[in-house]
């Protein structure tokens, strides 16, 4: 492993969030100071296809990574820009209606859904509420 992905694991490890390759890139930069941001998105794509790190997409945003020890879904405010972790079990339902309905698989780890937080929501009449 080279110094680089070895100092961009220990930037995620270390993390107590999720990050931005631009985020990583300047935690790797500390430790190895002549890493580009190309080299971080390289390393970041090969760590993805061994299953090591996962990347998000929070609505318009840039794509957020994390490790990919604990499965875990994304709810994002697209206000405020708060991101909530959900566990799998929320969306699984979906999931099986998707796929017993229109033969559908769903990788809903992926995206992030997007919305308002309570904080948020509480002065935007425009929010779809669950009844």
């Amino acid at each position: 492993m080279t110094s680089a992905r070895r100092a961009l694991l220990s930037a995620l490890v270390g993390s107590d969030g999720h990050l931005t390759a631009e985020d990583l890139a300047e935690r790797v930069r500390r430790l190895q100071p002549d890493v580009h941001l190309s080299t971080v998105y390289r390393a970041l794509d090969a760590l993805e296809a061994l299953g090591v790190v996962d990347h998000v997409h929070l609505g318009h945003g840039r794509a957020i990574y994390h490790l990919a020890d604990s499965a875990h879904h994304h709810l994002a405010c697209e206000s405020c820009g708060q991101v909530v972790e959900v566990d799998p079990s929320v969306l699984a339902p979906l999931a099986r209606k998707l796929s017993d309905d229109y033969g559908f698989s769903v990788r809903t780890r992926h995206f992030a859904l997007v919305g308002l937080c309570s904080h948020c929501a509480d002065g935007d009449s425009t929010v779809e509420r669950a009844t």
